[in-house]
């Protein structure tokens, strides 16, 4: 390690801490209230309104309906319920349409293939010149009806879509729109009442919340059908006995994320900025992944040629700089990303991913920098690059 300095994490990506805040309201629930909300005596009437309370804070924080909101285990989960609900939903002897960009997390992309296999067809909208290829999206829509899933922010590169004319295009065609907001909630300041998005997925675990909880938030609960069966919780779109206490945590952390998204939005790029300036300036043949896209805060994505990742992600880790190589949801695969692959065909660098949150400040820049540098220039070295 770097002396005796303490570690440095820069994987918010993966998964963050649970914040005080958060602790607190689900371990008052889980000392009080820890009757089944389904219950009709008093143990499940206060555990009722409590949900209950958890759901209407959700919706009041991303400008949805209280009635849109259903309560899950994570993002996942709502990513599966979306994409496979929605195209098992489709009646009539019709063909379901799923169309996904090529940068989508493995739950959507992975849940449309499985789509496809009972019978949908499945479109992939890749990019052109650097951007979006809303001229395949329209070609797609004009093929009839659809289900639209892309992410608002890539997990890997922090790439943002324009979810803003992408929403437009589906209403124009009649396409639901389902996005993977994920990385966005706490990085990107947004109402839902202000875009016409009929599908979106938070998880708690990447906003200071507890793991294991998330919510889809979905317009018209009819055209998604259930994935799980065995009771009517959550209006008998995510059957189970609900976990009271982790939606109370989600949706503390989800307000307060969102309270303090455009302050934290700033400081976050402002730290990315200071370390990514400093790295292109050191680092021969080392490139920003999505570097000339639109790019959340949060995110520092980098293609570093003459290394091998692993080892660059290891001797990070003894210089007590936890990173990752994307994203956390493929560790120990030795495929390519498809993400990267869709931004930067054919390219071969290993890929560094330093992703920064609430554990991170201005003066721990200059060791990130210099603890990179050097462990770049080592496995070079070693390497004979």
């Amino acid at each position: 390690m770097h002396g005796n300095a303490e570690p440095i994490y820069l994987d918010h990506a993966a998964t963050t801490p649970v914040r005080a805040e958060v602790a607190r309201v689900m371990t008052e629930c889980l000392a009080g209230d820890f009757g089944n909300p389904s219950s009709a005596h008093s143990w499940g009437r206060r555990a009722r309104a409590r949900l209950e309370g958890a759901r209407v804070a959700v919706a009041e924080s991303l400008g949805a309906e209280a009635a849109s909101v259903y309560f899950t285990r994570g993002g996942t989960e709502s990513d599966n319920l979306a994409v496979l609900g929605s195209a098992r939903a489709v009646a009539g002897g019709r063909r379901p349409h799923v169309v996904t960009s090529a940068v989508e997390h493995p739950a959507v992309s992975e849940a449309a293939a499985r789509a496809a296999v009972e019978g949908a067809r499945h479109t992939v909208i890749g990019f052109v010149d650097g951007s979006f290829d809303m001229g395949a999206l329209r070609a797609a829509l004009c093929r009839g009806p659809a289900l639209v899933s892309c992410m608002w922010v890539n997990n890997e590169t922090g790439l943002r879509l324009p979810i803003e004319r992408i929403a437009e295009e589906c209403r124009r065609h009649g396409a639901r729109l389902h996005s993977d907001a994920v990385q966005a909630v706490g990085k990107i300041a947004f109402s839902l009442a202000e875009i016409p998005i009929d599908m979106l997925t938070v998880t708690g675990h990447k906003i200071y919340g507890p793991k294991g909880t998330g919510a889809l938030i979905v317009r018209s609960p009819d055209a998604v059908r259930p994935l799980h069966f065995g009771g009517g919780q959550e209006g008998g779109l995510r059957p189970g006995t609900e976990d009271v206490a982790g939606a109370l945590g989600l949706a503390e952390a989800i307000r307060l994320a969102s309270e303090e998204a455009t302050g934290e939005s700033r400081r976050l790029a402002e730290l990315r900025d200071a370390v990514e300036v400093r790295l292109v300036e050191q680092i021969p043949d080392v490139r920003v992944n999505a570097g000339d896209m639109d790019r959340a805060p949060h995110i520092l994505s980098l293609g570093v040629a003459g290394v091998d990742p692993d080892t660059l992600l290891a001797a990070l880790d003894a210089e007590g700089i936890a990173a990752s190589g994307g994203s956390a949801c493929a560790s120990g695969s030795s495929e390519p990303s498809p993400s990267l692959a869709a931004l930067h065909p054919g390219d071969t660098a290993a890929s560094l991913r330093l992703s920064f949150g609430h554990l991170n400040n201005e003066s721990q820049v200059d060791r990130i920098v210099d603890s990179v540098v050097r462990v770049v220039a080592r496995i070079r070295k070693l390497w004979g690059s």
